[in-house]
């Protein structure tokens, strides 16, 4: 069967080729996926066009959340099947993994029960006119995925489309879609009209750039890096299709001196060693008041030297990197560093049972980084820790906001005061105090400032940027 899903239907590409699918935990070859082009865009796009001129697009808002809190019980009556293949594609843990499916039903669950719950306004005007502004949907909305949580991003966008009325089609990552291609059959289970999702696999410079540059998409969404982010901006630019970009970011964790610091530490190593660092919001930044910097660092390597690293089935607390490019790039970054100088504090290990050909990674915490360093100020998307000391509270806010991303932060101090304060200052899409990172956090508002993107997804702002306004003007004069 081949992995394409489009108007309800499985094909292979038009053109017949295909991509190897290989295992982190031992690089060997395991599968093949189709390679979807052009071509296949192109039917995917008609489908759900078709389908919104069809029974997808005469539902009701109500009709639409049934289907989809249908389709979250049905992930969950699936939760295992789709946690050992999510696992066996991107290397997590297996208990990171059974995580993911009850957030990607959650997200189904959330959005089925808020499609009825958007509501429009009245405007007063003139005498004799009745104005509302009603929220309608896009159309057809193009979805663009990552490779490091498949099936939980695959949930943040969609459900919220489908929820709006939106038909979609979604493009997701190469390295990682056996869980999407997974959950596109459960729609079919849970009764969604042909066309309503519609999945193409295959290459970003092929499919990607085909949806995203298609003349009859009315919105996109993409998380990634930001380069390929401005690729993307610049297509659908050119059709006048907006946008929600994810782009990653340089998290910072301040901790100041008065914080408590037995309870940020293992929350910290944490929030970097989660799904072996391969996150946009990983805090990646350790940022810690200079008279506390010693004795700090003392509780967090601690920790970080028990960190284990194994294959999904180990259920430790990292698996593999998801791929031998990344690897390579990952662990680039820790050569570079420590040949110039840095000091390595603190390091994981390597379970001695991992297979030998496997992308693995062992985590590294390293010490008084530069704030002009590489390592400092670029996302290295694994787990890599970078700390820094700093002077003061103007000086913390200084060095938080010293990249070019602002996607998420970390602030640990019991000041209630400055926590407002460094809420206030921090350039970031998600602050969190004396805690961090959502733990899926379906109901919380999700997106970036600066080069980390613009946008919002998660939360009931994502049916907004989901659906846009109509005003309608009735005259009911004589």
């Amino acid at each position: 069967m081949g992995t394409i899903y489009i108007n309800g239907k499985w094909s292979d590409a038009a053109d017949g080729s295909t991509i190897d699918v290989f295992n982190p935990s031992t690089g060997e070859e395991f599968t093949t996926i189709s390679r979807g082009k052009s071509e296949d865009i192109d039917r995917a796009v008609l489908a759900a066009n078709q389908a919104l001129d069809g029974e997808w697009g005469r539902l009701t808002a109500t009709e639409r959340g049934r289907l989809l809190c249908r389709l979250g019980q049905v992930i969950l009556d699936n939760a295992e099947d789709l946690a050992q293949i999510e696992a066996r594609d991107t290397g997590k843990p297996l208990t990171v993994a059974r995580n993911d499916v009850k957030v990607v039903a959650r997200y189904f669950e959330f959005y089925g029960t808020a499609a009825d719950k958007i509501h429009g306004q009245t405007i007063p005007y003139l005498d004799g006119f009745n104005v509302s502004v009603v929220r309608v949907p896009h159309g057809v909305t193009a979805h663009i995925i990552p490779w490091n949580y498949p099936a939980q991003m695959l949930g943040r966008t969609i459900a919220p489309a489908l929820a709006m009325g939106n038909a979609a089609v979604l493009k997701p990552s190469e390295d990682a879609c056996l869980s999407s291609i997974r959950i596109a059959q459960l729609f079919d289970e849970a009764g969604f009209p042909a066309g309503s999702f519609n999945l193409v696999t295959g290459y970003g410079h092929e499919a990607g750039a085909a949806l995203t540059s298609h003349p009859k998409i009315n919105f996109a969404t993409f998380t990634g890096s930001p380069e390929v982010g401005v690729m993307v901006q610049e297509a659908t630019a050119r059709n006048h299709v907006p946008c929600v970009l994810e782009l990653g970011g340089k998290s910072p964790q301040v901790v100041f001196n008065d914080a408590d610091l037995d309870k940020a530490a293992p929350q910290i190593v944490k929030a970097i060693v989660q799904n072996a660092g391969q996150t946009c919001s990983a805090g990646s930044r350790l940022l810690i008041q200079e008279d506390i910097y010693d004795k700090f660092m003392e509780k967090v390597a601690r920790l970080f030297n028990e960190v284990r690293v194994g294959t999904p089935e180990m259920d430790l607390d990292c698996g593999p990197i998801v791929s031998a490019k990344q690897q390579k790039r990952v662990q680039n970054f820790i050569d570079e560093a420590a040949a110039s100088g840095v000091e390595v504090i603190a390091k994981g290990s390597i379970s001695p049972d991992a297979p030998a050909d496997g992308y693995f990674v062992a985590p590294v915490l390293f010490g008084k980084v530069p704030r002009d360093h590489r390592l400092a100020c670029n996302e290295v998307f694994g787990p890599v820790l970078s700390a820094m000391s700093f002077k003061d509270e103007a000086d913390a806010v200084a060095l938080a906001n010293g990249t070019e991303f602002g996607l998420a932060a970390g602030v640990w101090t019991e000041n209630g005061s400055r926590q407002a304060r460094l809420a206030r200052k921090i350039i970031a899409g998600q602050v969190f105090i004396n805690c961090y990172g959502a733990g899926g956090g379906v109901e919380l508002p999700f997106g970036g400032m600066k080069k980390s993107g613009h946008g919002r997804e998660k939360g009931f702002l994502a049916l907004e940027e989901m659906s846009t306004t109509k005003t309608v003007v009735q005259n009911f004069n004589g």
